[in-house]
């Protein structure tokens, strides 16, 4: 059964259109009843991006905690994988995470935390679509029992330190011209100060929110910003994370964009080397490069593909003990350390190899050749699209033409009205000319069934 609120990456939409006050209040109340187990007071951190509506939403959610009887910690702009260390850590029974993440400041969401650090399971989220449906008046506190609001000055300075002991205590970032994207998001005052305390030199651009201006020409998204200013700089490194801060993509001191890929490639060798991986391998989506999977393989190590969104690979590092995964996009999760992606502690632990080698970060972090990958988007309208026979025939003859060597791909996303189509092979060409033909496809049935 479909589900009405709750995507691959909790509830996201354009603010004050999907996500209204009244759904952000609904939705404090539900899981703030859901996770009231026991008798002790019962409290909730929230932590946003730096988007114009977090401040209504937040607002709402407050009113929607507090008259369920429950206390609300409120952190300012914090990464989500500090909200997911601070909820385990100041002993919440929930985390919030106010933010869309890399989309524009127009939309927003409401990421989810269990007492544990972990994203909801699709069960809990669907008990709380469950709850979102149902008149909860009578399930309200009484007076007394209401809960009270309060805000966490120290919240920064907490995860800036939980940050800097993921590295070994004698290593230092001195020496290294750093320069750092925080795309006008979350992590704008922490990430900087963590780099320049570990002893770096910090340039920072996209340190500047205005509450429209997240994501926007700057971030993981839009490295263009990066380069120019690893170039300008004459940098070392370029670090840019997203609005939330969940994931990151690097430039070497050529400007060239290192994306999760080969950042998971480095941390998963050192890791070998060092006799850290949990289980000889790493956990990845369908979405990861060809290339990175082969040299997985010649290193002795396995790679294991889940469906795209980190919660998914999340999932399967929790099931089968991996303690190194992510996504090409930049999520990386290292779960010695986080209950999700963390850009900031990835980027760490790319940069411990960097100084421990002593090499430039063109050599550190290039450990493969990418085999030629085309991503491409087409709006839709109705799901429908994807079950025309012609779409089928479509997608079939072009899986057959790439063959054994090469990879088609298509999927709805979860967090857009779009079909994502990537193909990957040998042959760019090739690879083109597939993906083309499919997008050309689904553009005309999904035009068809609009015109219905």
């Amino acid at each position: 059964m479909g589900r009405r609120y709750f995507g691959t990456d909790g509830i996201r939409g354009r603010a004050n259109g999907v996500i209204t006050p009244d759904l952000a209040m609904k939705v404090g109340q539900a899981t703030g009843l859901l996770f009231q187990r026991g008798s002790h007071r019962h409290r909730v951190v929230i932590g946003k991006d730096t988007r114009l509506s977090g401040y209504m939403i937040e607002n709402a959610m407050v009113a929607g905690f507090t008259s369920v009887g429950m206390d609300v910690m409120l952190l300012g702009p914090m990464p989500t994988p500090a909200i997911a260390m601070l909820t385990r850590s100041m002993r919440a029974d929930i985390g919030v995470m106010i933010s869309a993440s890399h989309n524009a400041y127009e939309d927003n969401g409401i990421k989810l935390f269990g007492p544990d650090g972990f994203k909801l399971s699709d069960d809990v989220e669907g008990e709380i679509e469950t709850l979102l449906d149902e008149d909860l008046g009578r399930r309200l506190s009484k007076s007394p029992a209401l809960g009270r609001a309060m805000r966490v000055d120290s919240a920064q300075s907490r995860y800036i330190e939980f940050a800097k002991r993921t590295l070994p205590r004698q290593l230092s970032l001195e020496g290294l011209r750093i320069v750092l994207d925080c795309a006008n998001g979350a992590a704008y005052k922490v990430a900087p100060d963590a780099l320049w305390e570990l002893g770096a030199e910090v340039f920072s651009i996209g340190v500047a929110p205005d509450g429209f201006n997240i994501n926007h020409n700057v971030g993981s998204t839009s490295p263009e910003a990066l380069v120019a200013k690893v170039r300008e700089m004459r940098a070392d490194v370029g670090i840019a994370l997203d609005g939330d801060a969940d994931r990151l993509l690097m430039v070497d001191e050529k400007g060239t964009v290192v994306d999760g890929d080969q950042i998971m490639a480095v941390i998963a060798q050192s890791w070998m080397e060092d006799g850290r991986l949990a289980k000889p391998g790493l956990v990845t989506t369908v979405m990861s490069n060809l290339g990175l999977e082969r040299y997985i393989e010649s290193l002795g190590l396995s790679m294991v593909r889940t469906a795209v969104g980190d919660r998914y690979v999340l999932e399967h590092m929790r099931e089968h003990g991996y303690n190194v995964g992510g996504e090409q996009s930049g999520h990386v999760i290292l779960s010695d350390f986080s209950t999700t992606g963390d850009g900031l502690v990835a980027a760490l632990q790319v940069l411990a190899v960097v100084k421990r080698r002593d090499r430039a970060v063109s050599e550190v972090c290039h450990r493969f050749e990418p085999l030629p990958q085309v991503l491409k988007n087409v709006r839709f309208v109705d799901r429908r699209t994807l079950g025309q026979d012609s779409v089928i025939r479509a997608i079939d003859g072009g899986r057959e033409r790439l063959g054994a060597s090469g990879r088609l791909l298509i999927r709805p996303s979860g967090t857009e009205p779009v079909i994502r189509v990537m193909g990957e092979g040998d042959d760019r060409l090739l690879v083109e000319t597939v993906v083309d033909e499919v997008c050309a496809s689904l553009s005309a049935h999904s035009a068809a069934l609009a015109a219905e």
